[in-house]
């Protein structure tokens, strides 16, 4: 349910544009305009409802003689409400019909590129849906896929990375059974490995850096015969993040990659030739960088990673003492 806005900013521009001289055409562009300009770079969630409230009146000049104006306004409500903080899912919901039932129109009326951002987006929802039993997550798959078709390495890097990112994630979180789980974490693996082969660290830093994490931590926690091996090869990829994401310019996601790093460390033999003589050494390096990323959360707010972190530095630390009195 949209809240009643009391946004006097809102109430002026549909007001003014509702004086404007302009076609309907025209105001219902303004309109979406308007909504654009506060989705984009929200403040509040005040903002996201403003917008859906510019989107609302849109759809409603639109009636059925702008079909795409209104599929539009339909993907930027959308684009709102899924972006708007909530517990429940009746937002989700919302953002699922709205994307459901502009899809078709914009396949019949708009360019591939803004059929496949729909198609994107309506996989974050989808997925989004999963958890709470409302969306199977090979439809979120699919949409990811479709979108895929567009948003190519070569044109569109960016999209691209984000799309094989999310698949991933998607595969992670299939609910099967150990077989089958195992091949979903292989299939994880084989997307971010296969993005990575078109992302460069030159071309496409950021989404280098996403996926390197990311794949080091399908690889950490996928479970094998060679923990030891699957570990060095997630320790190589948080290494390749780190040489993007640095403690002055990307605290949070440096912090996030150097916990990850020192979660594979704490499972790392010293020598991995000679399991039975522990990892004394890697502990104490996975006790640097827990203390860093502790520090890094805290100071930033985020005391719900803080949280997780300082639980892991806790765990070091008693495992740390017990090497130590075995020697």
């Amino acid at each position: 349910m949209i809240p009643s806005i009391t946004d006097s900013t809102v109430k002026a521009a549909i007001a003014a544009i509702a004086s404007e001289s302009a076609t309907t055409q025209e105001k219902i562009e303004m309109l979406i305009e308007l909504g654009q300009g506060l989705q984009k770079k929200p403040q509040t969630a005040q903002d996201l409802w403003s917008a859906i409230a510019l989107y609302k009146r849109a759809t409603e000049m639109c009636s059925d003689d702008y079909p795409l104006m209104k599929a539009r306004a339909k993907v930027g409500m959308a684009g709102a409400l899924k972006t708007i903080p909530q517990e429940g899912t009746e937002l989700l919901l919302e953002a699922k019909a709205a994307y459901t039932e502009a899809l078709p129109i914009l396949q019949q009326l708009a360019s591939k590129e803004e059929v496949a951002e729909a198609q994107m987006n309506l996989g974050l929802v989808l997925q989004s849906l999963v958890p709470f039993n409302l969306a199977q997550i090979a439809d979120s798959i699919k949409a990811y896929q479709d979108a895929l078709r567009v948003f190519t390495a070569d044109n569109y890097p960016q999209e691209y990375a984000i799309l094989h990112n999310n698949i991933a994630i998607a595969y992670l979180s299939i609910s099967v059974g150990m077989e089958q789980k195992q091949l979903c974490e292989g299939l994880a693996v084989q997307t971010f490995e296969a993005a990575l082969k078109h992302i460069t660290l030159i071309e496409n830093p950021r989404e280098y850096a996403m996926l390197q994490n990311n794949l080091g931590n399908a690889l950490q926690y996928l479970q094998s015969n060679h923990p030891v091996e699957n570990n060095l090869r997630a320790i190589a990829a948080y290494e390749e993040a780190l040489k993007v994401r640095n403690a002055q310019d990307t605290p949070l996601e440096y912090a996030n990659t150097i916990s990850n790093k020192a979660n594979a460390l704490f499972n790392l033999p010293d020598d991995p030739a000679k399991p039975e003589a522990g990892n004394p050494e890697n502990l104490v390096k996975a006790r640097n960088y827990y203390q860093e990323a502790w520090e890094i959360f805290t100071q930033r707010q985020h005391l719900e990673q803080a949280q997780v972190v300082a639980q892991a530095l806790q765990e070091v630390e008693t495992e740390i003492q017990m090497q130590y009195e075995k020697t």
